[in-house]
C-alpha cells in the first residue's frame, strides 16, 4: 500500500539540469521544425533550465501561478512568431506543460503518491517506465491521428495543404463524407459490410460460445488440442488461411458467394469468442448449474437462466471482437469473395491502389471512430464482468 510523504523542494543542482534536458527534449522536434534538431536542443536545454533556475532559486514560491502563467504567454507568444497559429497553440501547450513540470520537479511533489522508502533509482524507474510507456502509445497512436483531419481537407490531397496548417477555414471541407455518402460504390460496399459483418458474428458467437462451454469441462477428452485447433485462425498467417479457403469453397462451390464470405468470417471471430468466453467461464460457479438441475431445470432452461446472465459480458466482449474482425478484414474477402461481396476496406484497398481517392480518408476516420465506441463498450463490459465475477468492487 503506498504511503504518501510530504513534498520537499529539492536542490537547484538537480532540478535545472533535469528541466534542461526536458527542454531539450522538445527542442528536438522545434529544431527539427526550423530546420537543426541539434540547435534546438542546446538551446531547449539551455532556455529551460534558466527558467528553472529563475523558477526555483530566485523567486519566491508564492508566486508558483504568476510564472507558470508567464511561461504560457511566453512560450506562445514565441511559438506564433516561429510558426504562426499552429505555432501560437504547440506554445502555449509547451508553456503549460513545462510551468507544470518545473514546480511537480522542484517542489519535490514527484515523491508524494509513492512510497518512502523508494531509492533515487526506484523513483527514476517508476517514472521511466510510464514515460516508455506513454512514448509507445504516441508512437502507435500518431498515424491515427493523421489521418483524421486529412479527412477534413478542402483539397484531393494525401497531405496538409497551407491553408491547413494555418488552420485557415478555407482549407477544411466535409466534401470526402459528402463523396462517401453519395457514391453508388462506397454505399454497395457499405452495405455489403453491414451484412456479411453482423451475421458473421452471430454465427461466430453461437458456435465460438458453445464451443468454450464445452471444453471448459474437464471430462471432454483432448480438449486441449481441439481448443488448439479451433484457436488456429488467430496464428496462421491470414494469406494462408485465405489461400486454403478459396481452394475449399472452389471446391464446395462456396467461392465468390456472399455465405462463403460470412462462413469465411465467422471461422476467423469464433477464435475471439472462444478465448473472451473461456475467461469468464474460469471465475464461474459450477455449483449454480447443479444447483438449477436439482430444481428441476433442463440443461437448455439452465444455460439461459442461470449460465448465460452470469457469462454474457464475455460473449458480448467475443461478439464484438468478431464483428471488428469481419468489418475490417480484407485478404480473405479478396480470396473467397466476388466483385458482387465487396466490401468497405476492399473498396478502401481497391482506392489506393487505382484511383487514389481522398474519400478513403473519410472513411478510415468513419472506422476508427465505431472502433473507438466499441473498445469503450467492451471496456465496460469488462469491468462489468469483474463485478459479476467479484473481482473488483462495484
Amino acid at each position: 500500500m503506498a504511503v504518501e510523504t510530504q513534498a520537499i523542494k529539492r536542490p537547484i543542482s538537480f532540478s535545472a539540469p533535469v528541466i534542461g534536458a526536458a527542454g531539450g527534449f522538445a527542442g528536438i522536434f522545434v529544431g527539427a521544425a526550423n530546420g537543426s534538431s541539434l540547435m534546438g536542443i542546446v538551446l531547449g536545454f539551455v532556455i529551460l533550465a534558466v527558467i528553472g533556475f529563475v523558477a526555483l532559486a530566485l523567486l519566491p514560491d508564492s508566486m508558483e501561478k504568476t510564472v507558470r502563467a508567464g511561461l504560457v504567454a511566453l512560450m506562445g507568444i514565441a511559438g506564433f512568431v516561429l510558426g504562426g497559429l499552429p505555432g501560437l497553440v504547440v506554445g502555449l501547450l509547451f508553456g503549460w506543460v513545462f510551468g507544470w513540470f518545473i514546480y511537480w520537479l522542484g517542489m519535490g511533489r514527484y515523491r508524494v503518491p509513492l512510497p518512502p522508502y523508494l531509492t533515487a533509482g526506484q523513483v527514476l524507474w517508476h517514472y521511466s517506465f510510464r514515460v516508455i510507456c506513454g512514448a509507445i502509445f504516441v508512437f502507435l497512436i500518431t498515424p491515427i491521428l493523421v489521418v483524421m483531419p486529412l479527412s477534413f481537407n478542402a483539397q484531393d490531397f494525401f497531405t496538409f495543404t497551407p491553408e491547413m496548417l494555418r488552420f485557415d477555414p478555407e482549407g477544411y471541407s466535409l466534401k470526402h463524407y459528402r463523396d462517401f455518402l453519395t457514391s453508388a460504390d462506397w454505399q454497395h460496399a457499405l452495405w455489403n459490410s453491414l451484412k456479411i459483418a453482423p451475421l458473421a458474428t452471430l454465427l461466430a458467437v453461437g458456435f465460438g460460445t458453445l464451443a468454450a462451454i464445452g471444453l471448459s469441462s474437464e471430462h471432454v477428452p483432448f480438449r486441449r488440442a481441439i481448443m488448439a485447433i479451433l484457436i488456429s485462425p488467430m496464428i496462421v498467417p491470414l494469406i494462408i488461411s485465405a489461400a486454403g479457403m478459396y481452394f475449399f469453397y472452389s471446391r464446395i462451390g462456396l467461392q465468390g458467394t456472399t455465405a462463403g464470405v460470412i462462413l469465411a468470417h465467422a471461422a476467423l471471430g469464433i477464435p475471439f469468442v472462444i478465448i473472451t468466453v473461456t475467461a469468464t467461464l474460469v471465475g464461474f460457479d459450477r455449483s449454480l448449474t447443479r444447483a438449477a438441475a436439482n430444481m428441476g431445470a433442463d440443461p437448455v432452461t439452465t444455460f439461459f437462466r442461470v449460465q448465460m446472465p452470469l457469462i454474457l459480458p464475455g460473449v458480448i466482449s467475443g461478439g464484438l471482437f468478431a464483428f471488428i474482425t469481419s468489418f475490417d478484414e480484407v485478404v480473405v474477402v479478396i480470396f473467397v469473395g466476388s466483385a458482387n461481396q465487396q466490401t468497405l476496406p476492399w473498396q478502401m484497398f481497391t482506392g489506393l491502389r487505382e484511383q487514389i481517392s481522398p474519400t478513403i480518408l473519410a472513411v478510415a476516420t468513419i472506422l476508427v471512430g465505431i472502433s473507438i465506441a466499441l473498445l469503450a463498450t467492451l471496456e465496460m463490459l469488462r469491468r462489468r464482468s469483474e463485478r459479476l465475477r467479484g473481482m473488483s468492487p462495484g
